[in-house]
């Protein structure tokens, strides 16, 4: 087997990306700390034509020298808002009829492989900071709470890499 190189991968261009329809989940990050976290968040929903990041809170927004190094570009693709209140992003896309979503360890959550994607609905899937999580008020209008199954020691995941598993598993699901 032959390891593919970039011009093997036939990717979208950004121009391209931005005509592409999108995959219906919007990501909401909340009072994200680490510029890697948000870049990382960057660059997995350029992978799957996520439509939009809402950055909430104290969450750093693009153009950012530390964001851009693990985003490698993706802050020019993928469409993104500042919102100092999450909250009114909550709102916002509730009077839109998007699902939220958020992804946290709360009594009577979905597990994740448990969770059912309903067709034509578009998801918000909300992420909060790496210290205290989503914000409660979040959870508390949430339509429904996700957690990622875990079976080792620790009681949590980086928040990127929870992205990355919450996005792709959610994408799939749709794509069936």
């Amino acid at each position: 087997m032959k390891k593919l190189i970039l011009d093997d991968l036939n990717r979208k261009n950004t121009e391209e990306f931005k005509q592409a329809e999108k995959t219906p989940i919007i990501v909401v990050l909340d009072d994200i700390r680490s510029l890697h976290n948000i870049g990382s968040f960057f660059r997995t929903c350029d992978a799957f034509l996520i439509e939009k990041i809402y950055l909430c809170g104290i969450t750093a927004t693009p153009p950012n020298k530390e964001i851009h190094k693990t985003a490698l570009g993706a802050t020019e693709t993928v469409a993104w808002e500042y919102e100092k209140e999450v909250m009114q992003v909550v709102d916002c896309l509730k009077k839109e009829n998007v699902k939220i979503l958020s992804v946290e360890q709360v009594e009577g959550s979905i597990m994740l492989n448990n969770f059912t994607v309903e067709s034509d609905v578009k998801y918000a899937l909300f992420f909060g900071n790496e210290v205290k999580g989503v914000n409660q008020q979040v959870i508390d209008s949430s339509d429904a709470v996700i957690e990622i199954p875990q079976l080792g020691t620790k009681h949590s995941l980086n928040v990127s890499v929870s992205g990355g598993i919450v996005i792709w598993d959610i994408f799939q699901k749709m794509k069936v």
